[in-house]
């Protein structure tokens, strides 16, 4: 049986590491990367076992082995029978019995020998596999990045949103594109509390404290976003926003973000970190292809898969003209199908000026609204998705 392993390590070259040993193993491959072992480690986990349900996980403990086994305890109750080979430099008997006791089925002593790495390799083959798949009660996230400004992203992620609700689902609608803050313009709204709010109060944050902060939309959506002032962003910090979105996944279904396009802000950083689904949205300008290029190459140097990341071509045309790129262009360039395209509509500025979804009015535009819909159902594994349409 094939082996499929995650690893998780603040530490470059022990990733590295793992990647190189990987390769001197017959029928295995690395499915998951994450550059940090936190307390939210267990989220993107989840997320992964979903797509890998065979995976094992390696967890380097090195770093802060305090904070290591913490976070062990945390992915271990989440998915008790998870493989999970523990890593650190010392073997002594009080750290491998420490990290026995917080879930690990096997332990590797650093730096990791290729005959010791094979051994493990070994044990985890043979280790009982899970029945079926991992279905987690998280929420999910999908997260819409923009490769560059004027591609539709706040659009997009804001009718997202407002499909689930008009599908009774739970969800949440998070802005953090701090420069724009476009999302409560396009719903005609003004929040009094915004994430500053969402922050400082964390440590106390519950349900209906939450509910009490953000607006509802009439749709049904929550929508949280920052604050007018350019100056308060670094008021709410990447921590921050780790916090709030172990608070999001375990209480509502669904998570909706607009991350804007600055790829380099931590707090966006760490909601991709989180994300089940990155939707890089561009058009097809090649200016917009070439960013996405190189947002690409960022995440997966990042330790982002590519099955996490989909191609989303907004104002999407079947017969482009010389200046724009085809369909088959984009897809050479990036290296990976387009998942999904949006075609233009006047409707979608007249609802933007409106400050309302377009989706909220189905018959201003019944095509635009049916492909729309088609694409929240593939996203979210709903009804099977129509031809796309421009």
């Amino acid at each position: 049986m094939p082996i499929a392993l995650m690893v998780a390590s603040n530490d470059d070259h022990f990733r590295e590491m793992i990647r190189e040993n990987l390769v001197n193993v017959p029928n295995s491959k690395l499915v998951a990367e994450y550059p940090e072992v936190s307390s939210n480690l267990y989220i993107r986990v989840l997320q992964d076992l979903e797509r890998h349900p065979e995976a094992g996980l390696v967890l380097d403990l090195a770093s802060d082995p305090d904070g290591g086994f913490k976070s062990l305890e945390k992915v271990k109750q989440a998915v008790p029978d998870l493989y999970v080979i523990a890593s650190n430099y010392h073997a002594d008997g009080e750290t491998v019995i420490n990290a026995v006791r917080a879930g690990a089925n096997d332990f590797m002593v650093q730096p990791v020998k290729r005959l010791e790495f094979r051994d493990a390799m070994a044990r985890l083959e043979k280790a009982p596999k899970r029945a079926g798949t991992t279905s987690s009660r998280l929420g999910k996230v999908y997260t819409f990045l923009g490769a560059k400004g004027g591609v539709g992203t706040t659009t997009l992620a804001v009718n997202f949103a407002s499909v689930l609700a008009q599908r009774k689902q739970n969800c949440v609608l998070m802005d953090l594109d701090w420069t724009a803050c476009d999302t409560a313009m396009q719903l005609g709204a003004s929040a009094q509390y915004t994430l500053l709010e969402v922050g400082e109060n964390l440590s106390r944050m519950d349900q209906a404290l939450f509910e009490g902060f953000v607006l509802r939309d009439p749709l049904g959506f929550f929508l949280v976003g920052p604050p007018e002032s350019l100056e308060q962003h670094g008021r709410f910090s990447e921590p921050m926003l780790r916090d709030f979105g172990n608070f999001l996944v375990e209480k509502y279904d669904w998570v909706v973000i607009d991350a804007g396009r600055n790829i380099l802000d931590e707090v966006v950083m760490g909601a991709l970190q989180i994300s089940t689904m990155i939707f890089m949205v561009l058009d097809q300008e090649f200016a917009s292809i070439r960013n996405a290029q190189r947002y690409m190459a960022h995440l997966m140097r990042m330790g982002f898969q590519q099955d996490q990341i989909k191609i989303l071509i907004n104002h999407y045309l079947k017969k482009p003209s010389a200046q724009y790129a085809s369909l088959e262009q984009i897809q050479q360039t990036l290296n990976q199908p387009v998942f999904f395209g949006i075609p233009p509509s006047p409707a979608v500025v007249a609802a933007i000026n409106k400050g309302r979804p377009f989706v909220a009015d189905r018959q201003a535009a019944p095509e635009l609204d049916r492909v729309f819909r088609s694409f929240v159902d593939k996203a979210t594994g709903g009804k099977p998705a129509v031809a796309k349409s421009a």
